[in-house]
């Protein structure tokens, strides 16, 4: 049994690709997309056509609408691969707007049902404001099902636990990114791998909390840089890996066992927290890593929205 295969026997392995002719591969349950990774898969040849049908079937309709017609005929692609969910991102421009990522993740889950595909196989993608949070409390109780992105910190985890979202997506790799090149020259690489890597402590904790009380939110670690940060954290409810990483997890037969197990989480003495919005802001304000990476996630976003609009007016 190879390690991805053994890990499949604890978590849900999720594919993080817009390039959906790599996924069948490693017969993944989900996927995720993300506007960075569609627009890297529309620049390959072989899926240049899926841009230029999106732009003549829909041309004359306002450039966010043919944008996330596209995104859907990404979805709907993928979705024909899996047996599961697929999750598609609103905007990043709207990322602090609570009734316009509303409106978008509706308009979204039509178009998917316009194609025939039932919500339940969606997770609408909003980052992890306190307004996409919000956004996504009014989605869940209107049956449309969420994936809360760009997480970094406890208090995001807390407060999409408190909204009832469905699932939630804390960053590994962005959170040891940021605490490397902090630490710098002090930075020791195997001192800070596997059960000592931040990014896979932040995940622990999150999990550990959550199962502790009782939260039915999805946890799914994502973002990762290396397998022994995917390794590190079998036994999550789900990890969104990349091709590359789910690649090297298949050519391995190293020894794989779980980290993380929900009747441990029950066991420990983990106190109940609550974040109002004045809370939270406060949180997220005094956690510098949290702070940075989540507004340099959404400016990452937004550039490579605009790209993906640009190339959609170009065809």
């Amino acid at each position: 049994m190879n390690q991805l295969e053994a890990l499949k026997q604890f978590t849900t392995v999720v594919a993080d690709t817009g390039d959906f002719k790599q996924i069948s591969a490693y017969q993944p349950q989900d996927a995720t997309t993300n506007p960075s990774l569609i627009l890297k898969a529309v620049q390959k040849p072989e899926y240049a056509p899926l841009l230029s049908a999106a732009v003549a079937q829909h041309r004359g309709r306002p450039l966010d609408e043919v944008m996330d017609h596209l995104l859907v005929r990404f979805g709907c692609e993928i979705l024909s691969l899996i047996p599961g969910r697929v999750s598609t991102e609103v905007d990043a421009r709207l990322s602090f707007d609570t009734a316009a990522t509303v409106a978008r993740g509706q308009r979204l889950i039509a178009m998917y049902q316009a194609q025939g595909i039932a919500k339940e196989r969606i997770l609408i993608k909003v980052a992890s404001t306190w307004e996409g949070i919000q956004a996504a409390a009014q989605l869940e109780k209107a049956g449309i099902h969420t994936n809360l992105t760009l997480l970094f910190s406890f208090c995001q985890a807390v407060a999409c636990g408190q909204a009832q979202v469905q699932l939630i997506s804390p960053f590994v790799g962005r959170i040891y990114d940021w605490y490397k090149k902090s630490a710098g020259a002090a930075w020791v690489e195997a001192d800070m791998a596997g059960a000592n890597d931040p990014g896979v402590q932040s995940v622990k904790q999150i999990y550990n909390y959550y199962k502790h009380h009782g939260i039915a939110t999805e946890v799914m670690g994502a973002s990762f840089r290396n397998v022994g940060q995917i390794t590190a954290l079998a036994g999550c409810d789900l990890l969104t890996i990349s091709p590359e990483l789910l690649a090297s997890l298949a050519a391995s037969d190293e020894p794989l066992h779980a980290s993380l197990h929900a009747p441990a989480a029950l066991a420990m003495d983990i106190a109940a927290v609550h974040f109002d919005e004045a809370d939270f802001r406060f949180a997220l304000n005094e956690d510098a890593m949290a702070t940075e990476k989540l507004a340099e996630g959404i400016r990452a976003f937004c550039v490579d929205a605009v790209k993906l609009e640009k190339l959609l007016l170009a065809a």
